[in-house]
């Protein structure tokens, strides 16, 4: 959910500046706890909350509070997220009014627009750097959760001088599952992966995409029309969107691209009644998984890489806060790609239900491992398990069933792609 506020400086008309944040919350509605079912259209994915005024005349709107409210499981918790995220952007109201009065808004807006240029020109110094030519490279996701029809997605990067197109046509179209991107999901890969190798220096604003166009043909499953489902597509569908650029630009520039790493979040939300804290509740945890190897290192074990940035959850937090034990949490060893240098291994993450709960995983690389580069093998695929009593099935990357109290479910997460060959 993302909350916007103007900042309205002095006695103007006119908004001067916008704040913004976005927090993930752990449900919105729909389906199943969690908010990621097998949809197949986002009206199943939870409250849709098209831009609407939440703060009139400086007034909470609590019938638009309460609506929201009443459409998720977990209303205490969503009622603190959403009073945190007003918080931040009264804070970062008062701060830019503290700029406007030490400063003056001329100068602030000057230096914004400076900030952006240099961003761009940073940018195409970068572009500069990499040869001429069209750069073609393509993956795929495991399937859409509903059928197990694997989904391309197919770029073309052509650079030339200090610009760039990177071009989606050929992606397969959208599916009938979630892991749909919007637009939007597609540029912020986009920008992501060449702000990475443009390097940290240089500063994260709209300059970074100024050299760069994007095509992403419309009803393809990186531009889906509604009423797609698209949860997947946020948290999965983006990762291989990043997977195939960099795989395309390791052409190019292969000294400086890394092997595929994990290419999941490795989704996994568990909703059901706390009878002992007389409480509903929902978990939701995106787990780690390995880092491919780089040109000159190892990957890194257990680590979040490229569109998601989280911490794990410690055990101890998990274990207080909901009806669940941490039956066992480590590292998977010998996961990782093999090669000159080796990608990282993934983890293991076993939880063991004391309640019944509905418990749903959306989750990549379960059957295609992440790419090696330079003669480096692929990293391990992941998987997904339930254990009741002493017989163990397997889960699907995509799913969701009704589980007992006594339950485990187990997430085992890709290691990362190795990096050139492994002396023999």
């Amino acid at each position: 959910i993302t909350l916007v506020a103007p900042i309205f400086v002095a006695e103007d008309a006119k908004p001067t500046f916008f704040v913004a944040n976005r927090a993930h919350h752990a449900d919105v509605g729909g389906m199943t706890p969690g908010s990621m079912p097998l949809a197949t259209s986002v009206i199943q994915e939870g409250i849709r909350i098209p831009p609407i005024k939440l703060i009139r005349g400086g007034q909470l709107d609590t019938d638009l509070w309460e609506l929201i409210l009443a459409n998720v499981r977990t209303p205490t918790e969503r009622r603190g997220d959403l009073e945190a995220q007003l918080a931040a952007n009264r804070i970062g109201e008062r701060r830019l009014q503290e700029m406007a009065d030490k400063y003056g808004i001329a100068e602030m807006e000057a230096s914004m627009q400076a900030l952006c240029a240099y961003s761009s020109r940073m940018m195409r110094a970068c572009l500069r750097e990499i040869p001429d030519g069209r750069y073609t490279h393509a993956d795929f996701l495991d399937n859409d959760g509903i059928t197990d029809a694997p989904v391309e997605i197919r770029v073309a990067i052509e650079i030339k001088g200090d610009e760039a197109v990177v071009d989606f046509s050929g992606t397969a179209g959208q599916v009938r599952g979630s892991v749909n991107a919007i637009y939007a999901i597609t540029l912020s890969a986009v920008f992501y992966t060449f702000r990475c190798i443009a390097g940290v220096a240089v500063p994260s604003n709209a300059g970074c995409m100024e050299p760069l166009r994007v095509i992403a043909p419309v009803g393809s499953v990186v531009n889906a029309k509604f009423p797609a489902a698209v949860a997947g597509g946020n948290v999965e569908t983006s990762q291989r969107i990043v997977d195939v650029l960099l795989g395309a630009l390791a052409q190019a520039c292969p000294k400086r691209i890394p092997a595929a790493s994990c290419g999941s979040m490795n989704n996994l939300t568990v909703g059901g009644y706390d009878a002992e804290r007389g409480r509903d509740f929902t978990y939701y945890e995106t787990i780690a998984g390995g880092m491919g190897a780089r040109p000159d290192r190892d990957g890194i074990d257990a680590i979040h890489t490229h569109m998601t940035n989280t911490m794990n959850t410690p055990i101890e937090a998990i274990e207080t806060t909901y009806p669940m034990q941490v039956e066992r949490y480590a590292i998977r060893r010998g996961t990782g790609g093999t090669g000159k240098f080796r990608g990282g291994d993934g983890v293991v993450r076993s939880l063991r239900l004391l309640t019944d709960a509905e418990v749903t995983i959306l989750s990549e690389r379960r059957t295609r491992g992440p790419y090696g580069l330079q003669g480096g093998e692929a990293g391990e695929p992941g998987r997904n398990a339930l254990r009741r009593k002493s017989e163990e099935r397997p889960l699907a990357g995509k799913v969701s069933v009704s589980a007992h109290a006594g339950d485990v479910v187990q997430i085992e997460t890709p290691g990362g792609g190795g990096y050139g060959q492994k002396k023999a």
